[in-house]
């Protein structure tokens, strides 16, 4: 807040300042705290250009309906936030940032992307898909009182992928089974494939995917 206000204050022509880009995300808690410079951006073209400690922006434009507060401290909204982010921080953290909002509910806007996985293992999964131009799956889908990794409701096929620190011990092992006795029985068929398999064997994998993507409905 006390950045906000000492650029505010620095600007005669009022321009409106609010946190922004980096400082921001971590405001909506969409990233841990940088602890570098706090990012500012004015609407007002004058004023000074440079604080100790903080990081003045000023774009093009900035529109009322792109600002908010939060916590008492005026902030760009979260779809602006994700916005500037895209030419601040890495693609991979990018990306974290968006699945963040979507996890915590936040409007993103019609321009991010939410691809809704929790992992790399399941990002990784999602690439092979786009890169074997195999059709979409759903990500992270509920299926009755389950959530599935992902599913292709048409074929009725469920793939879990399976990371050997989430499903290694018995009280694991027992639990994938009781989850695929369930969704065999509304009529999905289920497959596991392991860390391995998804990053180094992804022609093994589609070998096996896009037989069962592409018979017929109900043939097994």
């Amino acid at each position: 807040m006390a950045a906000v206000m000492a650029v505010e204050g620095s600007d005669p022509t009022g321009g409106g300042a609010v946190l922004s880009h980096r400082s921001a995300a971590a405001l909506w808690g969409l990233l841990s705290p940088s602890g570098g410079p706090v990012d500012v951006t004015l609407r007002g073209r004058s004023g000074r250009r440079k604080r100790q400690g903080i990081r003045i922006h000023r774009p093009v434009s900035l529109d009322p309906a792109e600002m908010t507060v939060r916590r008492g401290v005026p902030v760009t909204s979260p779809a602006r936030t994700l916005a500037d982010l895209r030419s601040a921080i890495p693609a991979r953290d990018l990306r974290g940032a968006i699945r963040q909002a979507d996890f915590l509910g936040l409007a993103t806007g019609p321009d991010i992307a939410v691809d809704r996985t929790r992992s790399e293992l399941e990002r990784r999964f999602l690439w092979l898909c786009s890169r074997f131009h195999l059709p979409k799956p759903a990500v992270n889908m509920k299926i009755g009182a389950m959530t599935v990794d992902f599913c292709w409701v048409e074929q009725k096929l469920v793939v879990e992928t399976d990371g050997y620190q989430s499903h290694r011990g018995r009280e694991a092992f027992e639990g994938d089974r009781a989850r695929d006795l369930r969704l065999r029985g509304l009529g999905y068929e289920v497959m596991h494939l392991s860390h391995r398999q998804v990053f180094d064997e992804p022609h093994e994998v589609l070998a096996v995917l896009k037989p069962a993507l592409t018979r017929p409905r109900g043939a097994r």
